[in-house]
């Protein structure tokens, strides 16, 4: 029987079903979202450790740690059982399952912070009202719970010892069920039905999901998971596991180096990299650090690598202008297979510098703040004031002197009580600290990064500010950075990076030139006399009275740093922004626009109190201007295929534009007002104005090629070409093609279950890359019009021009041929791991100055010429040595040798000579680079010692005095005969001549290292961690020529060393250190006596730091919170007598290892905090 219903009665049922279906649906709505949030909360990684802890005080931790509240009846987790586990940075989800699951406890889901515990799997939302249980099973469907209908059991194996994992977490994906394997790493697992899979997870091991199927028994092999080899490293124009590498590509532990307190992050990198060669020219704050990989390639030209700086590649950047905490990573790209892809700017080797992004999630807000001190680590002992006073009579024994000044016997001795032993009483002025200080190191950084999924952020400022440990030097730096990564839609995402900064740099330049008081600061400390002779307060004295400026240059060292003004201030941005779309599946187009804009401004003012200032042209100062702008366009495609189940194929096309443009605008003047200092520069007199602009292009096409086959075999290909304007129309283009092979050979059938050998890889390479470091035009022809080289035609004046420099219409690219070798090696899951590497490079076609006939009326002309090769082995070896629950212990260490060798100059020329300028003029060359021989070669004299009395015939003269008369058969040391005395400076006749002079120039050492390296130890116990860290340097020589100076009474009224006083005298005739007042010549010229042994070990960094408990930090609303105390530059062993054996004074292929009068090394003590909220 049917029932008619009315139209009335229709339209109410309609409303009541359709209620009940809002119902239903909002009611569902609510137990969905509560999921959704509640998948995010179970998502969220903690930490968590406890040790013999019961379950309901595991659970109170967890709910601090996880921010949750957890509901239950009493008897759900009364247990007298106790329990320990050890929880790092895994998910909420696997650590409940983890604990509960085995114990067959349950949860549900509140809200994104409740959670109810139960003994039994039925879910149930607190849902009141009509239709509650179909909302609880709507509910529970949505969460991927239903009636169990499957069960699955299975035992979980490690992959390669075949040993069964207890404590594997086991779970259903998209939901909150899970169990966990038992001791014998077997499980059973209840599943909603065939469609479901299953997730593996344990820590160590890699990640598995297994769909179900049809199946009810699933075994699992987990794999070790190995990090290292799945690391991300940055190559050119992207990146690659570290596994698929074929090239030689080192990468830098950026939490080491942001361990050390220094400014900039080429200063920590020294000791940390093999093959990396990072060396200062001194400690001056802000002062320039140089940087070489696998030797030096060029002659006269530049050895800096090239950086790549978030993609921006750059030549010769200041480093400074990047705040260490920026930096993401660090990739140094060494043999040619990584630096091909760069063309004609790779054959120094690349560095690519990558900095934060933001990622997904809330923000994160970091604060870091260091404040330290610094002091010099040594100072030179001089004499005291007796045996200055003694060395004083014996070089000038005259009584009374009869020029303008006094002679040191009217100095000294004159004065009533005054004898030699008087001054064994006087306390010595010591003018080292006097001029030093401990100086204040403070540095600041704040950093919010986060984001959505379509928009990510970063955004950093900071603040240093360094004292100089010498009075009136510092440095400032101020620079803030913002990055935004923006995916527009799923094909189009883009971005930008934009980095300013600003810089001041105060005091005196690195040690240069001759006599400058305030130039060659620490020759004039040590030289300036340590006591008073009338006991007046001579540090507020100008100049030394008792002699004559004008030839001693005794300017008051305290008043020629107070009165000097030498200022730097640079502004420095850099941007650059990215549009990236998905042109097909797997094809990639990407274009950047970037900019770099250096606006450096410097001013010099010298004083009437500077030695600078009172010179014939008297008080003087200049301004210099020096500003460059580099733009660069890059547009690339890349496909990246899965050819197959085993093979994968990724190819890169692109190309580039470039151009650089650098301005300059520089004035001097003399005899300007004391009073108005740089500001009345144009009221001066000889106003030099000096303007110049240059300009400079590059086009580049690019490609490469990668595949890998099985993951055994991997075959990589590149080629760019680079158009430089910087060489003539027919020689724009330089090509550079490069390949490599690699075999994993632990892939292999025979290695895949070895329980030793976890990783095994041989690598192969070979390419060309180029060096384009010369001026824009150096091609060309260079002139100027001076004014008044004017003339006469046709009875009119016209402006003459006057060729400076001779161009050449035949240079081109220097390039770089290398070949390298090498093998990648793990032991025991990578708990140690050994990378060992070959190489040989051949730099031809040398970009060299010439010398030229004088016929031609130029001295010399650019030209390409000669070769020279490089070779060399690099080792790094990094281990695990304890790896406990509370104590870990790892170490990293490296040792890189490297020799090389000039092969060739140009035709007919043997060596290049270099003559280095210092306070003495020697012009005989310290350094010579021969064909055949290696760079860095020191020349000079085979030393000796000194002339003893058995090297002389004795008379006696009318006077009775005695009369030295030296040997026939003794050679001279190339003063005259008749002249040499006991106590002179002696030589080795290397020609037998019986004469010592340039024939017997000879090597006496080399400034270039035999091996190089570091060894990096961290610690961590609990909340601590401490790493130190020391780096080394062997076989190297360095030229000390302060010994020259001042152990060798080269400026006769100067102080001397304290050594010194050991020199011959007729009461100490055995002593080899030359006497006083003996023949000069060539004796203060350039010898082994003053070539040393530069090699040193450093204890470089120790940083200790604590972590404080998560249980307080939560209580103030911080994620994390570290105490740290740092220290740098701390103990050094070595056998050098100078300052610092870390020093090279001039930064110079050919001069490496010259120490002169260089700006002191600070010893750095730091302590600090890191917070993020």
């Amino acid at each position: 029987m049917s029932k008619t219903f009315t139209k009335k009665e229709v339209f109410k049922i309609m409303r009541i079903t359709i209620l009940q279906l809002i119902i239903v649906v909002f009611l569902g709505s609510i137990a969905y979202a509560r999921t959704t949030y509640a998948q995010e909360r179970l998502k969220k990684k903690i930490t968590l450790i406890c040790k013999e802890s019961s379950l309901k005080n595991i659970l109170r931790d967890l709910e601090k740690q996880a921010d949750i509240q957890f509901s239950y009846r009493k008897e759900v987790v009364e247990s007298n059982e106790k329990f320990t586990f050890n929880f790092r940075n895994e998910t909420l989800e696997q650590i409940l399952n983890q604990i509960l699951l085995p114990q067959k406890v349950y949860y549900s889901i509140i809200n994104d912070k409740q959670f109810i515990l139960k003994k039994n799997k039925v879910i149930e939302f607190p849902v009141q009202g009509f239709l509650e249980k179909r909302v609880t099973e709507i509910a529970n469907e949505m969460a991927g719970i239903t009636a169990a209908d499957i069960t699955i059991k299975g035992k979980i194996t490690d992959a390669e010892t075949g040993e069964a994992l207890p404590g594997v977490s086991i779970s259903v994906k998209g939901t909150t069920r899970g169990t966990s394997s038992n001791a014998n790493g077997e499980y059973s697992l209840s599943v909603p039905n065939t469609k479901a899979v299953i997730v593996f997870t344990f820590v160590g091991y890699g990640k598995q999901e297994i769909p179900v199927g049809n199946r009810n028994q699933i075994d699992v092999r987990l794999k070790a998971e190995n990090k290292a080899l799945e690391e991300v490293v940055v190559i050119g124009y992207g990146s690659q596991k570290r596994k698929d590498l074929t090239g030689s590509v080192a990468s830098v532990t950026m939490e080491d180096i942001n361990k050390a307190p220094v400014r900039s992050f080429d200063e920590a990198l020294a000791g940390r990299v093999a093959g990396v060669q990072v060396t200062s020219a001194d400690g001056r704050p802000g002062g320039g650090v140089d940087i070489v990989i696998r030797g030096n390639n060029s002659v006269t030209g530049a050895n800096s690598p090239l950086y790549v700086i978030d993609g921006f590649i750059t030549e010769g950047p200041n480093n400074n202008v990047i705040n260490p905490a920026d930096i993401a990573s660090i990739d140094i790209l060494k043999d040619a297979s990584a630096t091909a892809i760069y063309g004609a700017r790779g054959a120094n080797g690349v560095v690519v510098i990558t900095t934060k992004k933001g990622k997904q999630g809330k923000p994160v807000y970091s604060f870091n703040s260091t404040i330290g001190i610094q002091n010099n680590m040594k100072q030179m002992a001089v004499l005291s004031p007796y045996e200055y006073v003694k060395y004083q009579l014996e070089n000038d024994p005259t009584l009374v002197s009869t020029s303008p000044y006094p002679s040191p016997t009217e100095i000294y001795l004159t004065r009533p009580g005054r004898t030699l032993d008087y001054y064994k009483t006087v306390t010595p002025i010591n003018w080292q600290d006097l001029i030093t200080r401990t100086a204040l190191y403070k540095n600041y950084d704040f950093a919010v990064r986060g984001g959505t999924k379509k928009v990510k952020y970063s955004l950093s400022a900071s603040a240093t500010d360094q004292d100089g440990i010498l009075i009136n030097s510092a440095y400032e730096r101020y620079q803030g950075r913002a990055v935004v990564d923006y995916q527009a839609t799923n094909k189009l995402k883009i971005g930008i990076n934009a980095n300013y900064s600003f810089l001041k740099q105060t005091g005196i330049d690195p040690s240069r030139g001759n006599n400058g008081a305030t130039t060659n600061i620490m020759s004039s400390v040590w030289g300036y006399k340590p006591l008073s002779s009338d006991n007046s307060d001579i540090t507020e004295q100008y100049s030394d009275p008792d002699f004559n400026p004008g030839n001693d240059y005794r300017t008051n060292p305290i008043i020629a740093l107070q009165q000097l003004y030498n200022v730097t201030k640079t502004n420095n941005i850099i941007a650059n922004g990215y549009i990236e779309y998905l042109l097909a599946k797997d094809l990639i187009f990407r274009s950047t626009v970037g900019i770099i804009d250096n606006r450096s401004e410097s001013g010099q003012f010298y004083s009437s109190k500077t030695q600078q200032g009172r010179g014939t042209n008297g008080v003087n100062g200049r301004i210099d201007n020096n500003n460059s702008t580099n733009f660069l366009n890059e547009n690339t495609l890349t496909w990246n295929q899965q050819l197959s189940p085993k093979s994968r194929l990724n190819v890169l096309g692109g190309f580039t534009l470039q151009k650089t443009k650098t301005w300059y605008y520089g004035q001097a003047a003399n005899q300007l007002s004391d009073s108005l200092g740089l500001a009345g520069l144009d009221k001066g007199v000889q106003l030099r104005v000096d303007p110049s602009t240059s300009v400079s292009t590059m086009a580049s096409f690019l490609s490469r090629v990668n595949y890998t086959l099985a993951s055994k075999y991997i075959l990589t290909a590149s080629f760019r070409a680079d158009g430089s304007s910087k060489f003539p129309p027919e020689n724009h283009w330089g090509y550079f093609p490069s390949g490599a092979v690699a075999w994993n050979f632990s892939q292999e059938n025979f290695l895949k279950n070895s329980k030793s050998i976890s990783d095994g890889k041989l690598r192969f390479s070979y390419g060309q890359t180029g060096n384009n470091r010369i001026g824009d035009f150096d091609y060309l022809t260079r002139y100027f019009n001076p004014i008044g080289n004017s003339y006469v035609v046709n009875n009119q004046y016209v402006q003459g021009i006057v060729p400076t420099r001779l161009g050449n219409s035949d240079l081109k690219w220097e390039t770089t041929e290398q070949i390298n070798a090498g093998i990648d090696l793990g032991f025991f899951k990578q708990r140690i791991m050994l990378t060992i590497d070959v190489y040989k490079k051949t730099t031809r076609d040398l970009l060299l100055n010439t010398p030229l006939p004088t016929s031609v009326g130029f001295n010399t002309a650019q030209k390409n010429i000669g070769s020279v090769q490089n070779k060399g082995l690099e080792v790094t070896l990094t281990t695990q040595n304890i790896n406990t629950k509370d104590f870990t212990w790892t170490t990293s260490a490296n040792i890189s040798f490297n020799s090389n060798k000039l092969l060739a100059l140009a035709e007919g020329q043997t060596d290049l000579q270099t003559a280095v300028a210092w306070d003495n003029n020697v012009t005989y060359p310290g350094y010579i680079a021969k064909v055949g021989e290696p760079l860095g070669q020191m020349y000079g004299f085979q030393w000796l010692g000194t002339y003893k009395y058995d090297d002389f015939n004795t008379s006696v003269n009318s006077s009775g005095a005695t009369v030295y008369t030296l040997k026939p058969e003794i050679a001279t040391n190339g003063n005259v005969r008749a002249n040499i005395k006991p106590g002179d400076i002696k030589y080795k006749d290397i020609n037998g001549d019986g004469i010592v002079n340039a024939k017997d120039y000879t090597v006496i050492g080399n400034g270039l290292p035999i091996h190089t390296g570091g060894i990096s130890n961290n610690f961590t116990y609990k909340g601590f961690d401490l790493n130190v860290f020391f780096q080394w340097s062997y076989g190297n020589n360095l030229m000390n020529v302060n010994r020259i100076m001042f152990e060798g009474a080269v400026g006769a009224s100067k102080n001397q060393f304290a050594s010194y006083a050991n020199r011959w005298t007729p009461d100490n005739p055995t002593s080899d250190i030359p006497r006083v007042g003996g023949t000069n010549g060539i004796a203060a010229g350039y010898s082994s006596r003053t070539v040393e042994d530069g090699s040193y070990l450093r204890l470089k960094t120790v940083a200790l730091g604590y972590n404080v408990d998560s249980k307080f930090t939560r209580r103030l609303h911080l994620k994390s919170l570290r105490f740290f105390v740092s220290g740098q530059n701390l103990v050094t062993w070595t056998n050098y007598s100078g300052m610092d054996p870390e020093v090279n004074t001039y930064r110079s292929v050919l001069t490496p290892g010259f120490d002169f009068s260089a700006y002191p090394r600070a010893r750095t003590f730091a302590f600090g905090i890191n917070v993020t909220f």
